[in-house]
């Protein structure tokens, strides 16, 4: 099917005059909404639909063409489907391959008993099993290097039991170590495993586990804490001369073991109470290969296991691990804004990942696209996430029929939007500052997005603000006059606060004051979330992950009026 201005959307096998009545709308405007955590669209969105009270006999096959660049054993290319009543369903494909008009490509034909929202997905491959009472070795179809080994009696009767593996890529964990000193020791990690069991029958025996953790790649360091002839620092300077950020990686510091040149330690993370762990009470044996073995006796949802070079505190441990999985979710992304070559108020504005930038600029050139201005800084961006464009200056863009200056960053599509630049005064002094244009962008999380639905959809009310919001100043004050150094660089980590903030609050208290650094660091932390985030819930989890469960006790009381303020 297909419209008069577009390509061929899809193509629709049904009962005779079906194709007749029924009609297909393309709706990228609602791709934010098509992908959950982990997916990425890799096709149009679509609507399909029949008028009402019109009969169709089921199942139909809709063939949707997609374009996926990357493939692989982790990842699955599946059909999501919204139908009339919101419900999510996922069809997989019974084919991928096909001539459709001529075109030989990637088709997903799948058979359906339902119309609404149709998307094709690039999700993470789901493995499924069942675990009889004999017990099971298997070894996973998605990476044959990981293992699992059920004794017999695991379970009273036959289980079903899933498995999903996310790759951590190496260049993810150096710049996770670039950005924070406490991540230095870290050499290697696993793959993210995620486990679902049922919960309704708890293990009875051991569950065995292999899984790959690549060796230290640097050999030539012997398991030394860093490169002889540049040391890294292991003291700092007093307290009160000291910055806050430094005062961060001085304490980082000095909770690592006075024996700089420890062996090399595997260490066990898995999520329990919706948080991570180290399971101190886990060995973790080398094998062969790059592969580690060890033995749970209860599940977990989730585990992960690092290489280290030498002891780090487990609170830094479970930090960096909500940091990977933050980080598999994110692109480094930069903004592109480039001119007509023969029409400069043609222009094309783009979201690109970075590491495709040099091609992709390329492409625009040859298609007469060229510069300046010169292409953003990067920002991190998840699929689906938007940019909303705004002009000010002496510029303005026409919008044409449809409203937004809006940008869906899709990481397997192309993220770009055409627009008609204005000179709103064409008759003024273009020497002057007053007379250029600026274009802002404002990045909105796809959370976001589906929250204001959700909300609007609710009620149409406008909402007072709500308890999330009486994490006052005075509150803030309090708790930064209770924390140590040590508790307060535990806190800002937990809480996973930028370095520029810290930075900032350098600038705007004294050197000698960690309560007032603390206290603004916190404000702008404060200030950086979404209006309708409970921070005081939030604070609290992070307060007890840092060692101080009873000033997180305090705060909720004090944030409800059970205290003294």
């Amino acid at each position: 099917m297909h419209t008069s201005d577009t390509p061929t959307l899809c193509y629709v096998t049904g009962p005779l005059g079906m194709a007749e009545v029924m009609t297909c709308d393309l709706v990228n405007g609602l791709g934010s909404l098509m992908v959950s955590d982990l997916e990425e669209l890799v096709s149009s969105v679509l609507r399909l639909r029949l008028p009402d009270n019109t009969k169709c006999s089921f199942p139909i096959t809709v063939v949707i063409p997609f374009r996926s660049r990357y493939r692989g054993n982790y990842r699955d290319i599946i059909v999501k489907v919204v139908d009339q009543a919101s419900r999510v369903s996922y069809v997989n494909p019974v084919s991928m391959e096909g001539n459709y008009g001529g075109q030989k490509g990637s088709y997903a034909e799948v058979r359906v008993y339902t119309l609404g929202v149709f998307a094709v997905v690039s999700c993470l491959r789901k493995e499924s099993y069942t675990i009889p009472k004999k017990g099971l070795s298997l070894k996973l179809s998605i990476d044959s290097r990981i293992s699992l080994d059920y004794l017999p009696g695991s379970f009273t009767s036959p289980v079903i039991a899933q498995a999903v593996v996310q790759p951590v890529e190496s260049s993810l964990l150096s710049a996770l170590k670039s950005n924070r000193d406490v991540y230095q020791a870290v050499l290697s990690t696993s793959p993210l495993l995620y486990l679902t069991h049922p919960s309704s029958q708890p293990p009875r025996r051991t569950l065995a586990l292999t899984l790959p953790c690549p060796p230290n790649p640097d050999r030539r360091r012997s398991g030394e804490d860093g490169d002889p002839s540049h040391p890294r620092p292991t003291s700092a300077a007093p307290i009160q001369d000291t910055p806050l950020h430094h005062r961060i990686r001085a304490v980082s510091a000095s909770v690592k073991p006075s024996r700089e040149l420890a062996k090399e330690q595997l260490v066990l993370l898995g999520w329990k109470e919706e948080q991570w762990n180290v399971l101190d009470n886990v060995s973790v044996r080398n094998l062969q290969n790059g592969l580690v073995s060890f033995e749970l006796m209860e599940h977990f949802e989730r585990l992960i296991v690092l290489r280290l070079q030498s002891t780090v505190r487990p609170s830094y441990l479970a930090a960096m691990v909500e940091e990977i999985e933050d980080s598999v979710r994110r692109v480094m992304v930069t903004i592109v804004l480039r001119r007509q070559r023969q029409d400069p108020h043609s222009v094309v504005v783009a979201a690109l990942p970075s590491r495709d930038l040099s091609w992709e600029l390329a492409k625009l050139q040859g298609q007469a696209y060229c510069g300046p201005p010169e292409p953003s800084g990067e920002i991190a961006m998840s699929e689906g996430d938007q940019l909303r464009l705004s002009f000010s200056g002496n510029i303005t863009a026409d919008q044409g029929p449809v409203s937004p200056n809006t940008i869906t960053f899709h990481h397997q599509r192309k993220s770009h939007e055409y627009l008609t630049l204005a000179v709103v005064d064409p008759f003024g002094n273009y020497s002057s500052p007053h007379y250029k244009g600026l274009a802002v962008f404002h990045r909105v999380p796809r959370t976001q997005l589906k929250l204001r639905i959700t909300s609007r959809l609710t009620s149409a009310k406008v909402m007072p603000h709500t308890h999330s919001d009486s994490l006052s100043d005075e509150l803030l004050a309090w708790l930064c006059e209770e924390l140590c150094e040590e508790e307060a660089a535990l806190l800002l980590l937990a809480l996973r606060v930028k370095r520029s903030a810290v930075q900032l609050a350098r600038l705007r208290a004294p050197a000698d004051s960690l309560p007032r650094q603390a206290f603004h660091v916190l404000g702008l932390w404060r200030r950086s979330l979404p209006s309708h985030t409970p921070k005081g819930p939030l604070l609290a989890r992070c307060l007890a992950r840092a060692g101080r469960p009873d000033l997180a006790k305090e705060l909720l009381l004090r944030e409800g009026g059970g205290g003294e303020g």
